[in-house]
């Protein structure tokens, strides 16, 4: 086996090279960047591969100079291994019977020499005596070889479990150079765009964040900013990157925490586009106030939708399981008379129609319900499945009604939420409430950047399903 150096502008490019001279078979031992990419001179890389030297000249002091150099160094360490248990063996092996006597009547002259006396004759006798003596204690001493032996054999175990441990290390740091080699080309099949110079191992997490649906501007600008602020020492694995990147899109996230102040009334107003959820989402809030929390709130209901069939019947039935109040109200005027009919309530849940983004005449009529004296919460409810320009239409559009938070409903039927969060940043409001499944009142929770993005970056997962 031969080594090879080439080198390219991208590592991308020093591997097609080393491809076309040898052939997909060529063997990527090394991954090297010789020189930054700056304005006013390309990158430099520097790949070594290794190639099956078959039609090589086998007399050549070259290729048998070379093979042993391309041997694996994890190759070698399991050698090592081997090599040192034969010999351990070989050793205990040699310890005879007669090792033994010649080793005790040294024993016996050096004991002598020490006390100041010759050994006697008798004492050589004796010492001969003890021999045949030892035959006896025969079960004694190899009952102690024995315990020696498991000894051994227990610091040999211990040394080769740390050399399987290293040997683990060395074959984890291929594995994840390996990753890095495979995302460079990820997306090579994709049409081309212009993307900047994303380096070798922030590959894989970029192509995870594409592929949740975030906007490819903002993705490109979080990108840069990692790229400029993140430690040297933390590009070492796609783990570390990963946390990193995480770390900054929880910042760029906004989420509102759950203030309960028992001291001020709450008027919360859902509104949003047909089909995301409100009237659910408003049963299940309704149910959270009423009944999960430490302290059971008193909530009354406004419902302005008298145009979808069911809605009212629907709302209805919550309200009666749940022994809360609900109003109906058509005109602007009769919507302050309930609100003040509900005075005693800590919370009024206003749930609306749902109607298009484009349908202005409408949002002007709910603007009517909202221009009033009291403080009314503007809560825009919004489905996950919804793709982010769709999202970026709708948020403009139902804007002019001065939007408070966010709601984002149907988090289990989407795949990626990355168009959530481009939504967040790049309107600036917070997010309030998650809605995760269809169960009333269980599949609603307080919404956390944290959540949002594990959910981005690893799939969609329901905490009240995982803890059971």
């Amino acid at each position: 086996m031969k080594l090879y150096t080439y080198g390219g502008e991208t590592a991308a490019e020093a591997l097609k090279t080393a491809q076309s001279k040898h052939g997909e078979d060529a063997l990527v031992v090394k991954t090297r960047e010789i020189r930054k990419k700056t304005m006013t001179q390309p990158g430099l890389y520097e790949i070594v591969v290794a190639v099956e030297s078959d039609d090589a000249d086998e007399n050549s002091p070259e290729t048998s100079l070379e093979a042993p150099k391309s041997k694996n160094s994890i190759q070698k360490r399991l050698d090592e291994i081997l090599e040192k248990n034969m010999e351990k063996k070989k050793k205990e092996s040699r310890n005879s019977y007669d090792d033994v006597t010649i080793q005790l009547s040294d024993a016996v002259r050096e004991i002598s020499k020490i006390a100041g006396t010759e050994p006697s004759k008798s004492a050589i006798k004796k010492e001969s005596v003890i021999v045949p003596d030892m035959s006896k204690s025969l079960d004694l001493r190899l009952e102690n070889k024995l315990i020696r032996k498991q000894e051994d054999r227990i610091i040999n175990q211990q040394n080769d479990t740390k050399e399987l441990k290293h040997i683990k290390v060395e074959l984890d740091k291929i594995n994840d150079k390996i990753k890095l080699i495979q995302n460079m080309f990820w997306d090579e099949k994709a049409p081309r765009e212009e993307t900047p110079q994303i380096p070798q191992e922030f590959a894989e997490i970029y192509r995870l964040a594409k592929n949740s649906g975030m906007n490819k501007i903002h993705l490109d600008e979080i990108m840069k900013l990692s790229l400029e602020l993140m430690p040297l020492k933390m590009r070492e694995n796609s783990l570390t990157i990963k946390r990193y990147f995480r770390e900054v899109l929880r910042k760029m996230i906004y989420c509102r925490s759950e203030h309960l102040d028992m001291g001020a009334k709450k008027i919360i107003m859902l509104v949003g586009p047909t089909g995301v959820g409100k009237t659910t989402t408003l049963a299940k809030l309704a149910a959270r106030y009423s009944k999960m929390l430490d302290k059971r709130y008193k909530v009354g209901i406004i419902t302005l939708d008298t145009y979808r069939i069911g809605a009212l019947e629907q709302l209805t039935w919550y309200a009666r399981k749940m022994k809360i109040s609900i109003e109906t109200v058509i005109e602007p005027e009769d919507f302050l008379k309930e609100i003040d009919t509900l005075r005693y309530c800590d919370y009024i849940l206003v749930d609306t129609a749902g109607h298009s983004q484009h349908d202005k005449q409408k949002i002007n009529m709910l603007k009517k319900f909202i221009n009033n004296d009291y403080k009314i919460d503007v809560t825009l409810v919004l489905s996950a499945t919804t793709k982010y320009e769709d999202l970026k239409d709708i948020y403009n559009s139902f804007g002019e009604l001065d939007i408070d938070t966010l709601v984002f409903s149907k988090l289990d039927e989407s795949r990626g939420l990355g168009n959530l969060f481009s939504l967040v940043y790049e309107s600036k409001k917070p997010v309030s409430y998650l809605s995760i499944g269809q169960e009333v009142p269980m599949d609603l929770m307080v919404a956390t950047n944290d959540y949002l993005v594990d959910c981005m970056l690893d799939g969609f997962s329901n905490p009240n399903r995982a803890s059971k």
